[in-house]
């Protein structure tokens, strides 16, 4: 279990993030047009996923539009922006800001991508929601940085994640 801060206040998570050097874990995700998205269509790329508890949070929706600007920059590399917002949610966000270099995705279905990964809240106000963290695998799927943001109204470190890739 994770602990992590909203506000100051302490939340849990249910396990903890998959370590670096590790295989990404197996996940089944639905994109905005409702088809279903698992690691293997992202076979031999490397993947930033940008985990948040809703895309209709302020620090949530700055990080999906940092995220977007800095992904047309990246060769090879798709940036996954996760929750457990219905994929209309995320379709409506990303067609009025013009995202197009994000994919979003949700964990809306069965949210094993929750628990698979260890980041659904277990309490506080947030609980069932994936805390925010960020995971960055290399083309051969191994996990090459992670970070569970530690205040959940924070934003994530763009700088080392993108570094990892260099």
């Amino acid at each position: 279990m994770a602990t992590v801060t909203l506000g100051g206040n302490p939340v849990h998570t249910l396990g903890e993030l998959p370590t670096i050097g590790s295989e990404l874990p197996n996940f089944e995700l639905t994109a905005t047009d409702l088809s279903v998205k698992t690691n293997a269509d992202f076979k031999g790329q490397r993947l930033i996923l940008s985990i948040f508890p809703s895309i209709d949070t302020p620090t949530c929706a700055t990080s999906v539009r940092a995220f977007n600007a800095k992904a047309a920059q990246l060769p090879n590399t798709k940036v996954l922006c996760i929750s457990k917002d219905l994929p209309f949610a995320q379709k409506r966000f990303c067609g009025a800001e013009g995202l197009d270099n994000v994919i979003c995705l949700a964990d809306f279905k069965n949210a094993d991508f929750g628990t698979q990964f260890g980041l659904t809240f277990t309490d506080g106000p947030l609980t069932g929601l994936l805390s925010r963290a960020v995971i960055v695998a290399d083309e051969n799927g191994r996990i090459c940085y992670e970070e569970q943001v530690a205040e959940i109204a924070h934003e994530p470190n763009y700088e080392a994640a993108l570094a990892s890739l260099a």
